[in-house]
């Protein structure tokens, strides 16, 4: 139900991060009353029997991380979710595969003076989901997703496979990981697969409408939030629906 306000309880943080993901949010969501933060737009919803707010956070590591910080600081939610789009490595995923990240690490780290696998690993969050109700309600892929600020360069797609056993990547999940981790925060990325990055070259580079795409895995998406909030945390006891 649309038509929470800003101030209710919120449970969950719902994190969108890249513009086009949030455009596919918006259709969806047509009838949100938005407000602003100084990331972006956000708006706040009865999903199933839980409040959320739903909160573009802007794409890169820099937007994430201080998106989900504002997100926890002002909201405290119980869980922050992050829904959006990934990159997937011919061979190891398909197209429009839903992945769900127990593990996320940040690859775009160059450290030159020390051992750079300390620094990747100082960025690399375990993500423990144990808390989600046995079954899940929808079939998704289970692994370690890896982050950057760049889409997967084909170039680095064998390196990529043989140094931290790549399937699929995207640009924030590891910042929103890590910043929810230092907060004790629980946290549940789902990502869409849009396209597939080999050693020739990327599907939607140069070429193809990144917009359509998004909105093919965002609409799935979408329509099964309310059953992952429901397997994500208890029902509540004391919050009410507001009169429509």
């Amino acid at each position: 139900m649309i038509g929470a306000s800003a101030d209710d309880n919120v449970r969950v943080g719902v994190i969108v991060s890249a513009l086009a993901e949030w455009g596919t949010v918006l259709a969806y969501y047509h009838e949100a009353k938005l407000h602003t933060s100084p990331f972006g737009q956000f708006f706040t919803s009865w999903l199933g029997e839980i409040p959320c707010v739903l909160f573009h956070g802007g794409w890169g590591k820099v937007s994430a991380a201080a998106g989900t910080q504002y997100v926890i600081d002002r909201w405290h939610p119980e869980l922050i979710l992050n829904i959006g789009t990934c990159g997937g490595l011919a061979g190891q995923i398909t197209t429009g595969e839903v992945f769900l990240a127990n593990e996320t690490l940040i690859y775009d780290i160059h450290e030159r003076m020390n051992d750079p696998m300390e620094a990747i690993n100082f960025y690399a969050t375990s993500i423990d989901l144990s808390f989600l109700s046995d079954p899940l309600p929808h079939q998704v892929r289970i692994g370690r997703l890896l982050s950057a600020d760049q889409d997967i360069d084909p170039a680095r797609v064998a390196r990529l496979r043989g140094e931290y056993d790549a399937v699929a990547a995207d640009w924030e999940s590891g910042a929103i990981a890590w910043t929810a981790a230092r907060n004790n925060t629980r946290v549940l990325i789902l990502r869409g697969v849009t396209d597939l990055v080999d050693p020739g070259g990327g599907e939607l580079y140069n070429q193809g409408d990144f917009t359509a795409y998004a909105r093919e895995v965002m609409l799935p998406l979408l329509r099964a939030l309310p059953d992952w909030i429901s397997c994500s945390l208890p029902k509540p006891t004391a919050n009410k629906k507001p009169e429509p």
